[in-house]
């Protein structure tokens, strides 16, 4: 996707984004159309394709932004003097975000957000100060990745009553501080 040139332009590109995320939280992907995003959107159908070729390539322009913002949230957790205020606000965000994290992390495309998440971690990882560890970095982080992705994963497979934020948040914390699996940094 190129840069919008105006404002308008942007505009539009929001709007796309903005109507595909309500979408999401009534139906699949599979089951969303174009036409169906345009029209929320407000935006002419012919509009979206000067936008994005696909409904799934306005998926991955979101869930690029979309992941970077959970990389920005998931690197204090290991960092965090108060581990579990930092994974209750990785926990919210993918809670109020709950039906686009869905069809990220569950759905087809779960292995390439998998790998985009970790190599997103890696460079925000490599850009800070290494810190003395045990573990090497690279392990460090592919651990932390692995073991946020697949409790995201599984959370979200869960009824939405299930599990409140804190619960979640509460098993996320407490496997991140366990001996081997996410004490990290001593």
């Amino acid at each position: 996707m190129t840069k919008p040139r105006d404002a308008r332009a942007q505009r539009s590109a929001d709007a796309l984004q903005v109507a595909l995320l309500t979408l999401l939280k009534e139906k699949p992907l599979e089951q969303i159309t174009i036409r169906e995003i345009a029209a929320l959107a407000g935006i002419n159908y012919a509009t979206f394709f000067r936008h994005h070729p696909s409904k799934e390539a306005l998926l991955d322009h979101l869930a690029s932004d979309e992941m970077r913002r959970l990389v920005e949230l998931t690197l204090p957790v290991n960092d965090a003097v108060n581990m579990e205020a930092a994974v209750l606000a990785l926990v919210t965000y993918v809670q109020e975000n709950r039906a686009l994290w869905t069809a990220l992390l569950t759905g087809g495309a779960a292995g390439l957000m998998r790998e985009e998440l970790l190599q997103l971690s890696r460079l925000s990882a490599a850009a800070r100060a290494p810190q003395e560890s045990w573990l090497p970095l690279e392990l460090s982080i592919s651990c932390s990745v692995s073991l946020i992705f697949e409790t995201l994963v599984w959370w979200l497979d869960q009824p939405p009553e299930k599990y409140s934020i804190q619960q979640v948040a509460e098993i996320l914390a407490r496997l991140m501080s366990s001996k081997g699996l996410g004490a990290f940094s001593s």
